[in-house]
């Protein structure tokens, strides 16, 4: 995967999670850059605000910009936005789920409007079914590709991973057993932490099926995963607001530390124009490939392709992952077919 010059021709490109952090810096840079965005937002005073700070930066040719309702705590939210798009048929040709929440801390499960935990509910369930029901527009795109948000923690061998429970799925068996789960692997206790490293773990192999999937469907195209690092950013609110909530005292702390002392986190500037780059101007070729943002030293970063975890790459597990989350996302696990 390497860098090209700017693309010359916009691309219409739908970004989640483009409200704060990292997808608000990305939806920044490409909304500067001429693209064409549809922003789905949890709310209408999300969306409003959102348009507003955009616009705001507006140059003298101002691109589509598009905000519609979607919250990904509630499927049927999803479904809603989804056909919304559909009706207006505006081809997508980058495909970006960034959006995700941690809730570090959390002694309960929260729980989506079906009854997920909200963690899997929002980083992956959400995500599978706005892809599958969007499929026809990304058809349509030019060089259509999907960009999905991971994170290092998903490994048990990086430095993330090791603190704490690693991600781990197991044999899918709270997932299998739909609303009221407590962990995806079936166990007993939440532990919010893992739940967040087992929502980067379906980001993975969701990513990974995905590609296969397409391929069989005789439409293949880049499915690029990526990890942005340890992003903290200076701003209440946006990823860690839930944390936040949580411990407070012990985030401020933490950021303080990694952000400003050891200096081993990447700003949410830095990782925003990664995402964009990665939705625009990375050559890939068709197919999965995941690249991540490896940390050099105290300050210096440098984004590489990379190996996921070694569950990460397990084919079964995907595979049954998809099968698994499609049916509680109220789908067919089978792509609609292609237009290719």
């Amino acid at each position: 995967m390497t860098a090209q010059p700017p693309v010359s021709q916009p691309r219409r490109i739908l970004l989640t999670g483009a409200s704060s952090g990292i997808g608000f810096e990305a939806a920044r840079l490409l909304f500067q850059a001429g693209h064409a965005l549809t922003l789905p937002c949890r709310d209408q005073a999300t969306a409003a605000a959102t348009m507003e700070r955009l616009l705001a930066k507006r140059s003298s040719e101002t691109p589509t910009l598009h905000a519609p309702v979607c919250d990904l705590a509630d499927l049927a939210s999803v479904a809603r936005c989804a056909a919304e798009l559909l009706e207006r048929g505006t081809p997508i040709d980058s495909l970006v789920l960034n959006a995700g929440l941690q809730e570090a801390g959390a002694p309960e499960p929260r729980r989506s409007a079906q009854g997920h935990e909200l963690t899997i509910a929002v980083n992956h369930l959400a995500h599978q079914a706005l892809c599958q029901r969007l499929l026809p527009l990304l058809d349509a795109g030019r060089s259509p590709r999907v960009v999905v948000t991971a994170s290092e923690v998903h490994d048990p061998a990086t430095a993330g991973g090791r603190v704490g429970l690693p991600a781990g799925l197991a044999n899918l068996e709270g997932l299998r057993g739909g609303a009221g789960f407590l962990m995806v692997d079936g166990q007993s206790v939440f532990i919010a932490e893992k739940a967040y490293k087992d929502s980067k773990l379906c980001n993975l192999l969701f990513a990974r099926e995905l590609a296969r999937r397409l391929c069989l469907r005789g439409t293949p195209m880049p499915v690029l995963a990526w990890s942005p690092g340890l992003v903290i950013p200076r701003e209440e609110g946006g990823f860690f607001r839930y944390s936040r909530r949580h411990n407070p005292w012990g985030q401020r702390l933490f950021a303080l530390v990694a952000r400003d002392l050891l200096r081993i986190t990447a700003s949410p500037q830095q990782a925003g124009s990664l995402l964009a780059a990665l939705a625009t101007d990375f050559v890939a070729d068709d197919g999965f490939c995941y690249g991540a943002n490896r940390l050099l030293g105290p300050g210096r970063l440098r984004f590489e392709l990379a190996e996921p975890s070694a569950e990460a790459r397990d084919d079964r597990l995907a595979t049954d992952l998809w099968q698994v989350s499609a049916d509680l996302v109220g789908l067919p696990a089978e792509l609609t077919p292609g237009a290719g």
